[in-house]
Formats: structure tokens, C-alpha cells, sequence
């Protein structure tokens, strides 16, 4: 049995539990639920039709090149032990504001994303962190 056969059954096999802890969750717990699994049952992201949503997921996966990732933890590394040029400092900073302000960017693009949606902030920004890998702007 293939690694995605099994956990599919080892799902499907376990829906008498669920259908017992839906029963103990508080309302709020609930609504998170549905909500996270209402999310999970759309379409995948990468196939969004819609160009609004288009541009907002590529604002919320935006990373750096790999190149630029290596530099950027090459110069945190020499900065941690002072052994920056004032150049490499500036260029640390740069990369550092350039960051800042993709956080932003996303955080944005993640609030609009989940109005569209009408999801939970949460839920939306707990479904990216799952599916990608950690954040290099954080």
C-alpha cells in the first residue's frame, strides 16, 4: 500500500471518531473546523481562476531567490559574529527592508485574500504555513 493509499484509509477509518469529537467541540472550535475544512475542499490555490485571487497568492508566496536567500544568511551569520564591511552591512540592512516590507505585503494580501474567501484570517494564513515551507521573509 502506497504511503497515500494508507493515510487515505487510516482516514476513512477513523470517521466514527470524528463524528464523536465534532460532537465535544465548543461552538467556536466548530466553526473553525468547518471552516478549515470547507478551505481544504476548494480547488487548489494554483488553480485560481480568478485574477484578483491570482495576484494576492503570489504576493503571499512571494521568497526569495535562492541565491539571494544563501547571501541574506551568509551576511545574519557574519553579522552575528561582527564580521561585516560597512558595505555588506548595507547590504544586510537592504535585504533586511526589503523583508519588512513583504511581511507587510503579505499580511495584506493574506487579509484580502481571506475577505474574498470569507474565511478566518487564521484559517487562511494556518493553510499557507502547512503547504509551503517556512516563510523567508520572517
Amino acid at each position: 500500500m502506497t504511503p497515500a493509499t494508507d493515510i487515505r484509509t487510516r482516514a476513512m477509518s477513523t470517521t466514527g471518531c470524528a463524528y464523536a469529537l465534532i460532537e465535544q467541540l465548543s461552538p467556536e472550535k466548530l466553526t473553525a473546523v468547518v471552516q478549515l475544512l470547507e478551505f481544504l475542499s476548494e480547488p487548489s490555490q494554483q488553480g485560481a481562476s480568478n485574477p484578483q485571487e491570482v495576484a494576492l497568492l503570489e504576493v503571499i508566496q512571494r521568497r526569495l531567490q535562492p541565491d539571494r536567500q544563501k547571501r541574506l544568511e551568509e551576511l545574519r551569520d557574519r553579522s552575528e559574529w561582527g564580521e561585516l564591511t560597512d558595505i555588506e552591512h548595507q547590504e544586510l540592512i537592504q535585504y533586511e527592508d526589503q523583508l519588512e516590507q513583504w511581511r507587510v505585503d503579505r499580511l495584506e494580501a493574506l487579509m484580502e485574500l481571506a475577505r474574498l474567501k470569507n474565511i478566518d484570517l487564521l484559517t487562511l494564513n494556518r493553510q499557507f504555513l502547512s503547504e509551503s515551507q517556512p516563510f523567508h521573509a520572517a
